[in-house]
């Protein structure tokens, strides 16, 4: 399929179809704000500028006819985004309620990138799956999506379930979704905050995650609107910070957890992520970046320390590959993952949340 001479043809059957109290067809008028092709997918986004989702269902219908007119065996999937935050609702939660199914939704967070986060997110993820919990994982680094190249899920596409919601992909016995399983991974994103946290909360919205013990957010890097955003839109249930033992990442770990706490998060604990190198050949123990620090950081706020976790080369090639390393018996590693993982869970349970 020519995807160039595919693009036009859309834009131009979509000419025909009006943007609600307008004249102006959705594409004159910029509602219809990028179309992505990738491979059998068409992705359609849609500023919809402030106005309740609910207004262009009759829109999404008539996208999705023109479309199928044209190539009747693509799938389509409709994004929903804003360029206009409604400041009524911005500034307070909306009944801040999750979707019926969402148990618990915990936020992975650092206060900077490059510290392992997503790693930890996927790995943790699927140890609680081997619990016999039922987990998920939203990459909600919209810029920087990492978790279907993570998972081994990167050249697959959700399909649309019968009630128009997006599925999620399985793995390891995770559900997963990601703006990098709807766009091609290296296709960049350049949205302005707004429409990120429109697409955001579609992500959760919009998608058939059935019936989840818990879903593990993948935050991006820092203390953003993002992080705000689910706050005031959603129960959270409690967040976990990633960090290295590093003087500078533990202070921009403490304003990420100081955040937390400003918006009336529950804080689960601190990791201390590439605590010491484990030399694959020696087993010797090597604190390259110093050593518990981030524990220091949690006794200090009195914050529970989760555990650490090394820097171990096997990690990092199972990552790359799209194979957690918690999917291997590697016991040397797992039992760090482990300790971990009896953390959460002992806090949840506390809280009565499982």
């Amino acid at each position: 399929m020519d995807n160039t001479k595919f693009k036009k043809q859309v834009y131009e059957a979509l000419k025909n179809i009006k943007d609600i109290n307008s004249d102006t067809n959705i594409v004159d008028n910029k509602t219809l704000h990028e179309v992505v092709i990738d491979d059998n997918q068409i992705n359609l986004i849609l500023n919809i500028k402030g106005n309740s989702p609910n207004y262009y269902n009759k829109i999404q219908e008539l996208c999705k006819k023109y479309v199928k007119e044209i190539n009747n065996k693509i799938s389509i999937n409709i994004i929903l985004t804003s360029d206009n935050i409604n400041k009524k609702t911005s500034s307070k939660m909306e009944n801040n309620s999750n979707p019926v199914g969402l148990k618990n939704i915990i936020l992975i967070a650092s206060g900077k990138g490059g510290v392992g986060k997503s790693t930890v997110t996927n790995n943790l993820a699927i140890s609680l799956a081997k619990r016999g919990l039922k987990v998920g994982i939203l990459d909600a680094d919209i810029y920087g999506p990492s978790q279907p190249r993570m998972l081994g899920i990167n050249n697959e596409k959700p399909s649309s379930g019968k009630n128009g919601k997006i599925n999620t992909i399985e793995k390891y016995g995770i559900r997963c979704m990601s703006i990098g399983l709807l766009i091609d991974e290296k296709r960049p994103i350049v949205w302005r905050g707004p429409m990120v946290h429109g697409a955001l909360e579609q992500l959760i919205k919009d998608v058939n995650w059935g019936e989840l013990d818990m879903l593990l957010v993948d935050m991006p890097p820092g203390t953003g609107d993002i992080h705000l955003t689910l706050s005031q839109k959603f129960f959270i249930s409690g967040a976990i910070i990633v960090s290295t033992p590093q003087d500078i990442a533990l202070i921009d770990a403490q304003k990420g957890l100081n955040m937390f706490k400003k918006v009336n998060v529950p804080i689960i604990g601190i990791i201390e992520n590439m605590s010491f190198f484990l030399c694959p050949n020696c087993n010797e123990r090597h604190e390259i970046f110093g050593n518990g620090g981030a524990k220091e950081t949690a006794n200090n706020l009195k914050e529970t320390f989760l555990g650490e976790i090394p820097l171990y080369t096997e990690i990092r090639i199972k990552s790359d590959n799209g194979e957690p390393i918690i999917e291997k018996n590697n016991d040397q590693i797992n039992k760090y993952f482990f300790k971990i993982t009896d953390e959460v869970e002992k806090f949840l349970k506390e809280n009565s949340a499982i």
